[in-house]
């Protein structure tokens, strides 16, 4: 058998407006930048995902195939690629408007691909008619894999509110490991403090939660406590895709380390803090290069150093 990632969600293209008026079109989409990060740094990677058979999805299927990342499913379910407008702000952050459409096409793996980690999150977690789906998925694939769960949340597209902050705990409810920044703590859970999200978030069965800080780092919380690392200096271009790179690079070190495939969950819950800080150091160093250059262009392996001895 041959031991893969599965990647659940969105694809998209950013049409990325400048501050001096110009746009050029990146393919993204939260899903989509995490399996090319993962397929980056060398791991077999399996992707769910729609688009439409335009000249969005084109550009959209060139891209993953130029990384190589492989289709789980034929993804023309959709009649018009989903689109995301970023624009810039004077420090590189990007804020959007979106035009999508959501849908989980059957998914179909080869006989010898065995899913050791399953990775979704943000839009496709989201937005119906695809969220219930995708967590049907996961659910049922849990057991054998460890499961990833971005929250990424976008307001502009599920507004907020309870029902979607249930939502999201409903995805919570199946993942072994958590990534959401603090912005999307505060959109998805606005009456509450950090400390006692992030512990409802372990209470629901998530066996870690990374939560990121933009410019601060991020932290790991887990039921050893809590490990902080902070962001190394870097010129910013621009934020797109960085979240994506720092969790898929997570995983990736978590893979290395033996917490993949079946029984993930306990191998995650057993990481000393220091262990779980070389993890996120290492994630980070990924989610810098990623914000070094325009648009989401993750890092290939040999761009990052070499990561901490582990298991």
């Amino acid at each position: 058998m041959n031991d893969i990632a599965l990647v659940v969600g969105e694809a998209l293209v950013d049409v990325v407006r400048d501050l001096g008026g110009g746009e050029r079109d990146h393919p993204g989409g939260s899903a989509a930048n995490a399996a090319v990060a993962l397929a980056r740094l060398g791991r077999p990677v399996w992707f769910a995902t729609a688009y439409a058979d335009d000249a969005h999805g084109r550009l959209l299927a060139d891209h993953l195939a130029a990384n190589d990342v492989q289709l789980a499913v034929d993804p023309h379910v959709i009649a018009r690629t989903a689109t995301a407008v970023a624009t810039l702000g004077e420090d590189g952050a990007a804020t959007y408007e979106f035009d999508i459409d959501w849908r989980l096409p059957a998914v179909r793996l080869p006989d010898d691909a065995r899913p050791v980690v399953v990775a979704w999150g943000s839009i496709g977690a989201a937005l119906e008619p695809g969220a219930s789906a995708v967590r049907d998925l996961v659910a049922a694939l849990r057991s054998q894999a460890l499961t990833y769960f971005d929250v990424n949340a976008r307001p502009a597209i599920t507004g907020t509110g309870a029902d979607v902050a249930r939502r999201a705990e409903e995805m919570v409810a199946v993942a072994d490991l958590v990534k959401a920044s603090d912005e999307d703590l505060a959109a998805l859970w606005p009456d509450e403090p950090e400390d006692a999200i992030v512990a409802r978030l372990l209470d629901l069965g998530a066996g870690a939660v990374i939560v990121t800080r933009g410019a601060a780092g991020a932290s790991w919380v887990s039921r050893q406590g809590r490990a902080d690392v902070g962001m190394p200096p870097v010129t910013v271009s621009d934020t797109i895709g960085a979240g994506d790179t720092l969790g898929a690079a997570a995983v990736d070190e978590l893979w290395r380390r033996g917490v993949a495939g079946a029984g993930a969950a306990e191998r995650l819950a057993g990481l000393t803090l220091e262990e779980a800080a070389d993890v996120v150091r290492y994630a980070i160093s990924a989610a810098a290069v990623t914000v070094s250059r325009p648009g989401a262009d993750p890092p290939h392996r040999h761009e990052l150093p070499v990561p901490a001895a582990g298991a």
